[in-house]
């Protein structure tokens, strides 16, 4: 049988359309949610925090934050697990591929050298949850050791493997610090957990729906992966080597006439998220630089890449100055000489951003 060969435009159209990025918007924040499958939580906010930037990128000025803030703490059709923000129905596939969990063993062995511990939390959420990490005690028998930043950071970690074991949940937040709950407070009372081959499966297969198009086998990536195995139809890439998988939904919509629309994108979008599909189907080299000394950029401290009908053209380097009430646009980058269009499109959406955040433009 013989394997589909795609053109890169062809499978840049399907990447578009399956992160809601084409010109028909998603109808509300929650089925948007449930399409892409997942939001990355980040604090950077030299903008706005990505959860939100990646939601107004596919909803517009539709959007606001507080509707997330209800969907997460008032209608439950949303949780906070991880480092994501998932739709609720997908927890039980979560806590079932646990054991995919990079720190899984360690965080086991700890939890069991913790035990007493772990029943202190667990009482002091049952008694007077929900809690910040602040709220709860370190009674560690022994310690979490660490070179990095978690080093004896022993309450925040016990309630985060907690969490990724399914015994306490995000009720959500008190400013940027997370409360804690006991799940069967947070999740609902009927939740399911599947066998892990069956979650497994499942998550592979909303992960490439959610994508379009995804290699087989990818490079690792922190905590949630970008390749989706055996899942979907093999295809080729006309011009790029190795093995690609495919929606099956996605090939059938590709024959559709694709309507694109110009989208500023966080860095961590998924549609740029995997640098080297970036590379591969949309030519478009990035780096996020705000780890970068100031004179060693090219794009600027949180550039957003720009998005151009079915293709990625530049960046965008901005920041909300929220105490001047200005959209600072320091540089606009084009990857290549833009035509009016481009340029026109780009214009409108850094206006559209700016009146989103209540901000005037100012350049330079």
């Amino acid at each position: 049988m013989s394997v589909r060969v795609l053109d890169r435009r062809e499978a840049r159209r399907i990447a578009v359309r399956a992160q809601l990025l084409d010109a028909r918007r998603p109808p509300a924040l929650v089925p948007m949610v449930d399409d892409l499958t997942l939001l990355q939580i980040d604090p950077t906010a030299a903008i706005a925090p990505n959860v939100d930037l990646v939601s107004w990128s596919r909803l517009g000025d539709a959007y606001a934050p507080s509707d997330l803030r209800f969907a997460l703490e008032e209608e439950r059709s949303l949780v906070e697990h991880g480092s994501y923000v998932r739709p609720m129905d997908d927890v039980g596939l979560v806590l079932a591929t646990v054991r995919d969990w990079g720190r899984h063993e360690r965080a086991r062995e700890w939890l069991a050298a913790n035990a007493g511990f772990r029943a202190d939390v667990l009482a002091r959420l049952a008694d007077s949850g929900p809690l910040t990490a602040a709220d709860v005690p370190d009674t560690a028998a022994v310690p979490w050791q660490s070179t990095g930043w978690t080093n004896d950071k022993n309450v925040v970690l016990m309630l985060e493997f907690l969490m990724m074991v399914g015994e306490v949940a995000v009720a959500g937040r008190q400013g940027r610090l997370r409360r804690w709950d006991l799940a069967e407070r947070v999740y609902p009372a009927d939740l399911e957990v599947p066998a892990y081959d069956v979650a497994r499966a499942e998550l592979a297969r909303r992960r490439l729906a959610s994508l379009g198009v995804a290699r087989t086998r990818a490079a690792a990536q922190f905590a949630e992966p970008v390749d989706v195995g055996e899942i979907g139809v093999e295809v080729e890439v006309a011009g790029l080597a190795g093995r690609w998988r495919v929606d099956p939904d996605a090939v059938a919509a590709a024959e559709e006439p694709f309507e694109g629309r110009t989208a500023l994108l966080s860095p961590f979008d998924r549609l740029v998220y995997d640098r080297d599909r970036a590379l591969e189907l949309f030519d478009f080299e990035y780096v996020l630089e705000m780890y970068k000394p100031a004179a060693k950029r090219r794009w600027g401290y949180f550039a957003l890449p720009v998005l151009h009908g079915d293709r990625l053209v530049g960046k965008l380097d901005a920041k909300a100055d929220r105490k001047a009430g200005v959209l600072r646009v320091h540089a606009v980058h084009e990857d290549h000489p833009w035509e009016p269009e481009v340029g026109d499109g780009v214009e409108a959406e850094v206006q559209a951003l700016a009146d989103w955040l209540g901000l005037d433009v100012v350049r330079g």
